[in-house]
């Protein structure tokens, strides 16, 4: 019996299909990822301006007291400049970040009026991590999140998939524009929640910082950061003027270490409440 000859094209569009479903299954952990695609395969279109028909996702901050709970904070000017999540510290009466087994340090908080946002400030700091506010972002294009996961030192790597609009209900009730990733690997070993990765910075491949991690969809396996609309007015004009900050190239295969040298510098910190 012989069987029809299939059509080139229907051949070659199986074998596409089946690496295109590798590809988007595999995790690319920390510990042992796989090298990353080219850019011109894995990133796509200029991110558009925010618009009216953005997708929405709800969070109801309650209102119950607040609990203490740790985060992640970096460093934006050697002069005592950090960035976290204003969740992370509002209604915390001493926020203060750690800088070594036992020992913190106690920062003075500035909120940002209408996005997760928060500005600390400390008597002097580390060098400051590079930051691209107003850098072109591209759909598909990749993020790494160092930071305190579960209040340890834990990373995770996401890519772009476009604007959201994040609908906060209880507390500190608003609408804000964020960015929607999706998780494509983290360190090997966390499991679960994401909790105490907000406030960490997400990095560009050049090691800039592009966005503040603020929330997580677990079940869409999806991490939220800050718009460029809310990240750089909320840092203008504390950064220090000359002050040469420079970012290390992070890749699939290197970010669980390029991680470990900013939270060991202190470039990106732990943030702990201290007193209610």
């Amino acid at each position: 019996m012989q069987f029809p000859r299939l059509p080139d094209w229907a051949i070659y569009g199986a074998v596409a299909a089946v690496f295109l479903a590798v590809s988007l299954g595999r995790r690319e952990n920390a510990d042992a990822p796989p090298a990353s695609a080219p850019a011109s395969e894995v990133e796509g279109p200029l991110l558009g301006p925010i618009t009216p028909f953005d997708a929405a996702v709800t969070v109801d901050a309650g209102e119950a007291p607040f609990k203490p709970s740790s985060g992640t904070a970096f460093s934006i000017a050697g002069r005592g400049r950090w960035i976290t999540a204003r969740h992370v510290v509002e209604g915390c009466r001493r926020p203060a970040l750690v800088v070594g087994q036992g020992r913190a340090v106690a920062a003075d908080v500035r909120l940002a009026p209408r996005a997760d946002i928060a500005l600390l400030i400390t008597d002097g700091g580390p060098a400051a991590l590079p930051v691209a506010a107003e850098a072109p972002l591209r759909k598909g294009q990749r993020a790494f999140h160092p930071g305190f996961p579960q209040g340890r030192p834990g990373e995770v790597t996401s890519r772009l998939l476009g604007r959201e609009t994040l609908k906060v209900f209880g507390r500190g009730a608003r609408d804000e524009p964020v960015l929607a990733w999706a998780e494509v690997g983290r360190t090997n070993g966390l499991e679960g929640t994401l909790s105490g990765l907000s406030g960490a910075p997400a990095l560009d491949g050049q090691g800039r910082v592009v966005g503040v991690t603020i929330a997580e969809a677990p079940r869409r396996g999806r991490i939220y950061t800050t718009a460029p609309e809310t990240f750089g007015p909320a840092i203008r004009g504390e950064q220090t003027a000359g002050e040469d900050a420079r970012g290390q190239a992070v890749t699939t295969e290197d970010y669980g270490r390029v991680s470990n040298r900013l939270r060991r510098d202190l470039r990106v910190a732990q943030v702990v409440c201290l007193s209610v």
